[in-house]
């Protein structure tokens, strides 16, 4: 074989060698997770800790290590930063859509999942290390498409085959839409007319202070993205009638109210600190029967 020859059969190969690693050096598995981060350390209450994302993305996860499937986003979809105790550890996700769940150990080793509960992914450690864990939640055979999805990390076990609160569910398309704000955003409040009420329990979402019944879908989606923490987020409901509020915010917790507005029998739900994402509301009758006219406002600077 000639030079020519030669050259071209050595670039070759190395281009067959280097194909699966340029797909993972793709990857950054260093930068912080796009729906954030925690530090926990073992015997964290409460247990689970859920985080709301988004899962899927254009990458190839079976680049990764022949185990792993599904597509996923270049950055992770979390960052745990964790201190092993005596307990073991699950990492896991539920959703509507079949998902699945990579994860980036913090001794560089490679964990995947797909079907461990129905559609649902999870991987576990008995004796977990202590370190960074960069966790990408997939979605199964679906390239460039992001499905709603709960995030759950627990020393208890994996997560349950349902990723409703009741029978409320996050996944499904809000009735009234969606709007992104950003603190200090103007006007201040930011309003949305909602036909309040519906025909699920809200108090089988298991949290306190849940009460009324709601739309098994959700009224209205805020996606949120925080300040420098010093304003709060207020959502709250202007209505004559008796009305409840119901938020799974941007962290996968359940918050409700039912009397704790400005005015009359309105609820009203303060967040502090609030996170960056994805806040689900559903706007309540505190009675069962028709629905009744209400209006939903965000604000941060007071409530109805």
């Amino acid at each position: 074989m000639n030079v020519l020859g030669n050259t071209l059969a050595a670039a070759a190969a190395l281009s067959l060698m280097a194909a699966p690693a340029f797909a993972q050096e793709r990857l950054n598995s260093g930068a912080t997770g796009v729906y954030g981060r925690v530090q926990l350390t073992s015997g964290f209450e409460p247990d689970p800790h859920n985080v709301t994302v988004n899962a899927g993305g254009p990458l190839d996860a079976s680049t990764i290590d022949s185990d792993c499937t599904g597509y996923i986003a270049a950055r992770p979809s979390f960052s745990l930063r964790y201190t092993a105790g005596q307990y073991p550890l699950y990492i896991g996700a539920v959703s509507d859509a079949d998902t699945t769940i990579v994860v980036r150990a913090p001794d560089g080793s490679w964990s995947c999942n797909d079907d461990s509960a129905g559609l649902n992914p999870t991987v576990s450690w008995e004796h977990p290390g202590s370190g960074r864990y960069q966790i990408w939640v997939g979605r199964f055979g679906v390239q460039n498409e992001t499905s709603a999805a709960m995030l759950h990390i627990s020393e208890i076990g994996g997560p349950a085959t349902q990723m409703t609160g009741g029978g409320l569910d996050f996944s499904l398309e809000p009735a009234y839409g969606a709007v992104s704000l950003a603190s200090g955003f103007q006007p201040d409040p930011h309003t949305q007319a909602i036909a309040a009420g519906g025909d699920v329990d809200a108090s089988s979402v298991g949290a306190s202070g849940c009460a009324g019944w709601v739309a098994r879908a959700p009224d209205y989606r805020v996606n949120w993205t925080a300040g420098d923490g010093s304003r709060p987020l207020i959502f709250s409901v202007q209505s004559d009638a008796d009305t409840t509020l119901v938020i799974n915010d941007a962290q996968g917790h359940w918050v409700c109210d039912d009397d704790s507005g400005n005015e009359g029998l309105n609820p009203a739900i303060t967040f502090q600190n609030p996170a960056s994402g994805q806040y689900d509301v559903w706007v309540g009758t505190y009675a069962q029967g028709g629905l009744q006219d209400s209006t939903l406002h965000v604000s941060e600077l007071y409530s109805q």
